[in-house]
C-alpha cells in the first residue's frame, strides 16, 4: 500500500525535513500516488502513498485523529475495516473519509494497544501521541508487512525498506557475517531481528513497540521497549471440524482480500495454492472478468506450468503470461538486487518479480497463495516431521502405512533421508550442511558453525508435525514474504495473501498431523475442501515446486558462463573471503559439465557479489 519512515533525535536538535524527503524518495515506488510529512520539534514521520482504498485525497498522510491528539503513518491493508468502522461509529466516533487508516486510528484511541487483536490483514504502522509525546509502533500477526530501524545514541531513524535507512548512514555499512553464513549454508534469510546489515535491524513479525520521547527517572529518553504482542502458539483454536469448515473459512478470506477501490489480480503458478485461490473467486465470487498473471518456460522447462495454468482458459478470457528467460535475468540482475536490498538465495523470487511487472500492466492489487506451504505442509521435507512424529510415539503401523504412501506416490525417498537428517543432533546438523556445499571458506565457516545453532535448533528438532509448522511461521515464512512485498512494491502493486488470514492459521495449525499429511499426500485437507471446486488434476497433483525457475540450464547459458567467470575471477570476489573460490569454480565446471545441478549454489554466489558491490564496497 505504501512506504513509512521516521527519525526521532535523542540530543534535542530539531528535526530537518530534508533527510526525511531523502528517505522519501528512495522508496518512492512503494507510493507514487500522493507523500506526506509532520514534524513535531525532535521527531518527524514521512509517507509515501500507493492509493487503495478511497482513492481520494482524504487518505493522505500522515493522518492526524479528529481531536488532533494523535497522528500516523502506516502501510498495509486492514480487510475488516468495515466491520470495525461500524462498531466504532455505535460508540460515538465520526468519520470524515473511507479509508482503513482513520479506522486504524479510531481503534486505537478506543482499544489501545490491545486493538491488535481486533485486526484481520497486514500492517506496519506508527502512531505518535502529540500530548504525552510516546510513540507507538507494530506489525502484523506474521511479518507480511517490513519495519526496519538503526538505532544510536542520538537518534532512531526507521522506515518501510533498508536502502531509506542506509541513504542517511554518515558512512557505508559493514554486512553481517552471520547472516551471510546462514545465507549459504542453510538459505536462511529473516529469522531474528538481524539483517545483512550490522547496522540495521528489523521489527519481528507479531511485536510492537512503545517509545517514550519525555525525559523522567525511570526510563532512558532513547528506550525502544520492543515486546511481542502476539504469540502463535498461545494463540491456537480449536480445530476445523471437517473440510467444508476450511471451505467456507478460506471463501471468507478470499472475499476480505477482494476489497479494493482498484482492480484485483491473481499470481497463477499452477499449483494447488494459487488456483484454490481463482476456483473460489470463480465458483463464489463469480469473477469472470478475473485478471491472472503467470510465469511460463516452454514445455518441457523445468518449472514450466503451463498446462495445469492452461486448465483455466475455459473460464478465464484475461490470463496474461511472461517468460523469464535467461538473458532477462542477466539484464534484471541490478534492479533485482536494489529492489530486494538483501541477497536472495534462489531465483525462484526472480520469476514473482517478472510477474509483478506483468500485474502492474493491468492491476494495482495481486492475490497470492504465500504462505499455503508453512500451514498446510507443503514442502516435501515436511514428511521426515511427520515420519519422526509417528516413530517417536511409536505408532509403528501408521508409520508404515504412511511410508508406503509416500514411496508410492512420489517414487522418491527424500522424506525418508530428511527423517534421518531431523533425528541427527543440532551441531552435527549444522557441520553437515557446511560439508554439503563444500565451498564455504573453511575459517569463514569454522566461526559460525560451533556457534550455538538456536534457530536451526528450533526448526530441524521440531518434535512434530505442528510444531515443525509453528516453527516455520516463527522462523522461515517472513523471508518469503519479504520478497513478495519487495517484488510488489518495486512495480508499486499491493500483494495480498489469503491463505494468511489469521482465523485460517490458528485453526489449521491446531489439527492433527492426518489432516495435513495424508495417504502420503500434504495439504490433506486443503485437497478435500477443493474437490468439486478446482480442476482435479491439480488438486491431486503432488509434484509442484512454487515459483521454480530452468535456472540450471540458464546459468550453463553462453552468456552466463561468461558473467559467472567474470565474478569468480574478480579480486572482489575472492577478496571476501567467503567462498573457497577454488572449490567454487570446479563446483561450476561440474555444473557445465552436467555432473550436477548447482544452479541454486551459483545464483548465491552471484547475488552475494552484486549485493557487496551495490551496497557495501
Amino acid at each position: 500500500m505504501c512506504g513509512i519512515c521516521g527519525i526521532i533525535n535523542f540530543d534535542k536538535s530539531p528535526i530537518n525535513p530534508e533527510p526525511l524527503q531523502v528517505m522519501m524518495r528512495t522508496m518512492k515506488h512503494r507510493g507514487p500516488d500522493d507523500e506526506g510529512i509532520f514534524t513535531d520539534d525532535v521527531m518527524g514521520l514521512g509517507f509515501v502513498r500507493l492509493s487503495i482504498i478511497d482513492l481520494s485525497t482524504g487518505g493522505h498522510q500522515p493522518m492526524f485523529s479528529e481531536d488532533r491528539r494523535y497522528v500516523i503513518v502506516y502501510n498495509g491493508e486492514i480487510f475488516n475495516y468495515i466491520e470495525l468502522r461500524e462498531t466504532l461509529i455505535q460508540v460515538g466516533y465520526r468519520f470524515k473519509t473511507k479509508t482503513d487508516t482513520e479506522v486504524l486510528l479510531n481503534a486505537f484511541r478506543e482499544w489501545g494497544q490491545q486493538m491488535l487483536d481486533k485486526l484481520n490483514g497486514m500492517w506496519s504502522f506508527v502512531i505518535f501521541d502529540r500530548k504525552e509525546k510516546k510513540l507507538f509502533g507494530a506489525r502484523d500477526r506474521y511479518g507480511i508487512k517490513p519495519f526496519y530501524y538503526f538505532k544510536e545514541k542520538n537518534r532512531l531513524i526507521f522506515a518501510s525498506e533498508i536502502p531509506s535507512i542506509l541513504s542517511l548512514l554518515d558512512k557505508k555499512p559493514t554486512p553481517d557475517l552471520s547472516a551471510i553464513f546462514d545465507y549459504l549454508a542453510f538459505n536462511r534469510t529473516d529469522q531474528t531481528e538481524r539483517t545483512f546489515f550490522e547496522e540495521v535491524k528489523k521489527l519481528n513479525h507479531g511485536h510492537a513497540f512503545t517509545l517514550d520521547l519525555k525525559e523522567n527517572d525511570t526510563t532512558p529518553q532513547n528506550a525502544m521497549n520492543i515486546y511481542k504482542w502476539y504469540d502463535l502458539r498461545k494463540a491456537l483454536k480449536n480445530g476445523l471440524e471437517t473440510p467444508d469448515d476450511f471451505r467456507d473459512l478460506f471463501s471468507s478470506s478470499v472475499g476480505l482480500r477482494l476489497r479494493s477501490d482498484v482492480p484485483v489480480g491473481v499470481c497463477l503458478s499452477g499449483g494447488l495454492d494459487s488456483s484454490s485461490i481463482v476456483s473460489v473467486l470463480l465458483k463464489d465470487y463469480l469473477k469472470k472478468d478475473l485478471n491472472t498473471f503467470s510465469a511460463v518456460y516452454g514445455n518441457g522447462h523445468y518449472g514450466d506450468e503451463s498446462a495445469f495454468i492452461k486448465l483455466f482458459q475455459p473460464h478465464l478470457k484475461k490470463m496474461y503470461f511472461i517468460r523469464p528467460d535467461e538473458s532477462t535475468l542477466l539484464k534484471d540482475i541490478e534492479p533485482f538486487v536494489k529492489a530486494h536490498a538483501e541477497p536472495v538465495p534462489s531465483t525462484s523470487p526472480y520469476a514473482q518479480f517478472k510477474v509483478m511487472s506483468l500485474a502492474k500492466e493491468h492491476v494495482t492489487v495481486t492475490l497470492d497463495g504465500q504462505g499455503a506451504d508453512e500451514a498446510l505442509a507443503g514442502y516435501h521435507y515436511f514428511f521426515g516431521f511427520y515420519f519422526k512424529e509417528l516413530l517417536q510415539k511409536g505408532k509403528l503401523g501408521r508409520l508404515t502405512t504412511e511410508t508406503m504412501k509416500y514411496l508410492k506416490n512420489h517414487r522418491s525417498i527424500f522424506g525418508l533421508k530428511t527423517l534421518l537428517f531431523f533425528l541427527l543432533p543440532s551441531n552435527l546438523r549444522t557441520k553437515l550442511r557446511v560439508q554439503e556445499k563444500g565451498y564455504i571458506a573453511r575459517d569463514f565457516a569454522e566461526v559460525f558453525q560451533e556457534e550455538k545453532q538456536t534457530i536451526p535448533g528450533e526448526l530441524y528438532g521440531s518434535e512434530s508435525l505442528q510444531d515443525a509448522l509453528i516453527n516455520h511461521f516463527e522462523y522461515k515464512l517472513e523471508h518469503l514474504l519479504k520478497w513478495e512485498d519487495r517484488n510488489a512494491m518495486w512495480y508499486s502493486l499491493e500483494a495480498r495473501v489469503p491463505f494468511l488470514d489469521f482465523r485460517l492459521v490458528e485453526k489449521v495449525l491446531s489439527l492433527q498431523g492426518t489432516a495435513i499429511i495424508n495417504n502420503g499426500m500434504t495439504k490433506y485437507i486443503l485437497r478435500q475442501a477443493m474437490k468439486g471446486t478446482i480442476p482435479e488434476p491439480i488438486r491431486l497433483r503432488q509434484d509442484k515446486i512454487g515459483f521454480g525457475t530452468p535456472q540450471d540450464e540458464w546459468f550453463r547459458k553462453p552468456a552466463f558462463q561468461n558473467y559467472i567467470k567474470d565474478i569468480l575471477n574478480a579480486s572482489s570476489f575472492s577478496g571476501r573471503k567467503l567462498i573457497d573460490v577454488d572449490r567454487a569454480k570446479k563446483i561450476y565446471q561440474k555444473h557445465l559439465d552436467r555432473k550436477g545441478n548447482y544452479g541454486k549454489e551459483i545464483w548465491k554466489w552471484i547475488h552475494l557479489e552484486q549485493w557487496h558491490r551495490e551496497f557495501i564496497d
